[in-house]
């Protein structure tokens, strides 16, 4: 029990932490009245998408809580409802303070470079510290509820509703953010960069707007659902696999392990600092000192905890296993999308020879990318489960994630330093000022892609547990899901379909929205005079567009998620169901990774030839590398981070629905 108020006590800290933090950056005053203007009209279209989504996401948790009251039972209902508000309020937070950070970073990135990136990721810490806080906060204290009036058994049956509603509003934030903020950035970099050869975020693009509004609420409120979806699923296959080993004792350690990664991300804060020189290897570096002081910190706090349980080692073992894994794919994603290294200089060279041969070789390093993550996370699987079974690969993943609240934090400042650079270009602060901000943006570039191969590759190891939950509670024994039977083979091919099929809706939605933010665009610089400076860019017609497309495009892709496990479990069986997971899982995963590599490295290879490298701006490189960005802007930000959500979630639907498919199995 001592470890169950560890764990409240560390959420309620974290909690503190961000309100601290928001209330200190709140206190910065914006003296440009420039940047105040561009700062409120972006609050405004990104408060404005969010309350619509929020709007039509309410709909749906109302009704599916009404179908688990009637099926499954009210107290997954109440679960899955709470989960779901707490998903959303993590977006919400992070997107607030985000909306207030970015005009004091540009600030900040006149006088310091220093002080921009304090200020930047401060705000990106809020968002962590949030989610995590939220995240354990919630967990423990739902549980509590259902033992009481349930038991322990079934709260561990009720506690994946929780599980459930917050992957349902991850899935449709991430992929209805992700739509909104890639149709936008598309949409205005393909006329502004290459048709009319202005700067990014030149404020006669139309789509400018737009495109700073689609940073927060696709890589930051959109995001921020994620990774509280991974984080809460992680922490519930742990719970369930833990007590099947160790009772009660399983379901506390995996708590604490959580509450002992929050305490260590705190600390790690503390170490982030930079000095003024605008170099991408040590601006890096300053952001790596924090995540790797707290992955230190989680190895000595994990080791004392494991002293107190009998086969302690083991579990100790199992986290760091998964700890080791999450730290050398960040490494693996860094070497991939960092413009320091020569993958992404391989696709910028590239781009002498033209668009053509962008995409090819994007595609070449996204497919190699895979390679190292997929044999680190088979090691961590096959190590955590020699060490402590199930249970080791659930707490593999709690400890990949286990440096969440700073490895989300160093993810979530990169939107704020993408709008700064934005607000800058507009409001015409100096170029040193941009300089700066391009520096911070790049940088962001690379930890985003970090933070999302640390989401997928948890992702992986998450639904595996998840996997293995939802054959225990059928009661089916591992070996009726060989590939020796026909329905599994079924289900393996179905399941490995799935993340393509939703890749294709997810993608082919940013194209639709991206069109018609084009032909606004294309409309406006042509009627308006745009060009010449003598007419004014009717901005909020493009948020308007981007707002209608991404909430109408994010319906299907969240059914598709929803209603196939549900389908061929009740249609083809359990067996059917199992080996779809497993497919799923499996093309999910390496389809995640693939596209979020691939994406980043486009993106940095186009800031590489921006920095001034073969040819600088407006050259024909810089064109070629545009549009290799602008595919890549839906693969890292939209179709690849919404597998890893899409793999959890159907494992999480299928476990929920147990005693159904058991009742008509």
């Amino acid at each position: 029990m001592d470890l169950l108020i560890f764990s409240i006590v560390m959420a309620v800290l974290a909690l503190i932490y961000s309100l601290l933090v928001s209330l200190k950056i709140l206190r910065i005053p914006i003296s440009n009245k420039k940047v105040l203007e561009i700062n409120v009209a972006i609050k405004e279209g990104a408060n404005a998408y969010l309350k619509s989504e929020y709007k039509i996401v309410s709909i749906y948790a109302i009704v599916m809580a009404i179908v688990l009251w009637l099926l499954i039972s009210p107290w997954v209902s109440l679960a899955f409802l709470i989960g779901a508000v707490l998903s959303a309020s993590a977006g919400y937070f992070g997107m607030k303070i985000a909306t207030n950070s970015n005009a004091r970073t540009s600030e900040a990135a006149e006088k310091s470079l220093n002080k921009a990136l304090r200020i930047a990721f401060s705000s990106g810490s809020v968002m962590g510290m949030s989610v995590v806080g939220l995240g354990l906060l919630g967990l423990v204290l739902v549980f509590l509820l259902l033992k009481n009036f349930n038991g322990i058994n079934g709260a561990l049956n009720f506690i994946v509703g929780f599980g459930f509603g917050a992957s349902s509003i991850a899935l449709f934030a991430r992929v209805s953010g992700g739509i909104y903020t890639k149709g936008a950035d598309v949409g205005a970099d393909l006329v502004g960069k290459v048709e009319e050869g202005i700067p990014e975020d030149d404020p006669r693009n139309p789509g400018v707007i737009a495109d700073q509004v689609g940073d927060n609420v696709g890589d930051v409120a959109g995001m921020g659902a994620d990774l509280f979806e991974s984080y809460v699923g992680s922490i519930i296959s742990a719970m369930i696999l833990g007590y099947l080993v160790m009772g009660m004792n399983g379901i506390y350690v995996s708590l604490a392990i959580a509450g002992i990664g929050i305490l260590s991300s705190l600390i790690g804060t503390f170490f982030i600092r930079t000095g003024e020189q605008v170099e991408i290897r040590k601006l890096l570096w300053a952001l790596r000192k924090g995540v790797f002081s707290s992955a230190i910190l989680v190895v000595i706090f994990t080791y004392l905890l494991s002293r107190y349980f009998p086969n302690g080692m083991n579990i100790f073992l199992s986290v760091v296993s998964g700890l080791v894994a999450g730290v050398i794919i960040g490494y693996s994603t860094e070497y991939f999308t960092s413009q320091s290294y020569g993958q992404t200089k391989f696709i910028a060279h590239s781009s002498l020879s033209g668009p053509g041969t962008v995409i090819i070789s994007g595609i070449s390093v996204g497919m190699l990318s895979t390679v190292i993550p997929v044999i680190v996370v088979s090691a961590a699987i096959l190590s955590s489960y020699h060490f402590s079974g199930l249970f080791g690969i659930a707490l593999a993943a709690i400890g990949m994630l286990s440096t969440l609240g700073i490895t989300l934090s160093t993810d979530a400042y990169g939107p704020v330093a993408d709008n700064a650079g934005g607000i800058a270009e507009m409001s015409g602060l100096p170029e040193s000022t941009r300089e700066r901000t391009d520096a911070l943006d790049a940088i962001g570039n690379t930890t985003a892609a970090t933070g999302k191969g640390f989401a997928i590759g948890s992702a992986a190891l998450t639904a595996l547990a998840l996997i293995s939950a939802y054959i225990k509670s059928m009661g089916m024994d591992t070996s009726s899901l060989t590939v020796a039977s026909p329905i599994v083979i079924v289900g393996l091919f179905l399941g490995a379909m799935l993340p393509f099929l939703f890749s294709s809706m997810t993608m082919r939605a940013v194209g639709r929205t991206a069109e018609k933010i084009v032909e606004e665009v294309r409309r406006q610089f042509k009627e308006l005079k745009l060009l010449s400076g003598r007419g004014k860019p009717d901005y909020s017609r493009c948020v308007e567009i981007s707002t209608n497309h991404a909430l109408k495009e994010m319906i299907l892709p969240g059914l598709l998620a929803i209603a196939s496990p549900l389908l061929v479990g009740f249609l083809l069986g359990p067996q059917a169901l199992g080996g779809m997971l497993i497919g799923a899982t499996a093309s999910g995963f390496l389809l995640a990774v693939f596209m979020a590599n691939a994406g980043g490295a486009w993106d940095n290879a186009k800031k590489y030839i921006e920095s001034g490298n073969l040819g600088g701006k407006g050259s024909d490189a810089h064109k070629a590398a545009v549009v290799g960005d602008t595919v890549g802007d839906p693969f890292k930000d939209t179709s690849g981070p919404s597998l890893n959500i899409l793999i959890k979630l159907m494992a999480m639907i299928s476990l929920v629905f147990v005693p159904l498919l058991m009742a008509l199995s």
